[in-house]
């Protein structure tokens, strides 16, 4: 117990001794920081005042909305009143029940030929559909062209980048079961 007491003392009076040995150096630090700051001028450039935001009022409200149906509608009738439109006769004939669907949302699932005529079988929310060439599918205004076995044909009518309609070949392929 006598030689713990004693290393503590021996511990505590080297700390001491340590610290009145650097009590001389920390004076010059303090010396040399304070030379320094009278010595060197920091040169810092001030900043630019902000410039004035002036707000401008929005006057895109009074126009038509860019992705309007509104839009759209006015840009196919007048495309409609083209004399060689692709378009002008699909807008004239009646709309056909599957053409309010997207091509991505169908599938085709089989074939079937009836008295010579070839008909496709569609899937279209959970709906058995029956299809045959010249019918219409899409809301690209896609045209049958040919059914066979493995696949529908169609004839699309869509905008290229210029906004011209062009027509463009589509099939759907068909859909192997997984059983």
């Amino acid at each position: 117990m006598k030689s713990l007491n004693g290393s503590r003392w021996l511990v505590a009076a080297l700390a001491t001794m340590a610290l009145a040995g650097c009590g001389g150096e920390q004076e010059e630090l303090r010396a040399w920081m304070e030379q320094q700051r009278h010595e060197v001028q920091p040169s810092v450039t001030p900043l630019s005042l902000p410039l004035k935001f002036n707000p401008q009022a929005y006057t895109g409200m009074d126009g038509v909305e860019p992705f309007s149906s509104q839009k759209l509608a006015g840009a196919l009738k007048q495309e409609a009143r083209q004399p060689n439109s692709a378009v002008a006769s699909e807008l004239n004939r009646r709309k056909e029940p599957l053409e309010a669907f997207p091509l991505d949302s169908m599938s085709m699932v089989g074939s079937v030929s009836k008295q010579g005529t070839q008909y496709a079988l569609l899937k279209v929310d959970g709906l058995l559909y029956q299809v045959k060439a010249g019918e219409y599918l899409g809301q690209n205004y896609g045209k049958i062209m040919k059914i066979s076995e493995t696949e529908i044909t169609l004839r699309e009518i869509v905008q290229d980048a210029s906004g011209e309609w062009i027509e463009r070949p589509t099939t759907l392929q068909l859909q192997e079961s997984g059983r």
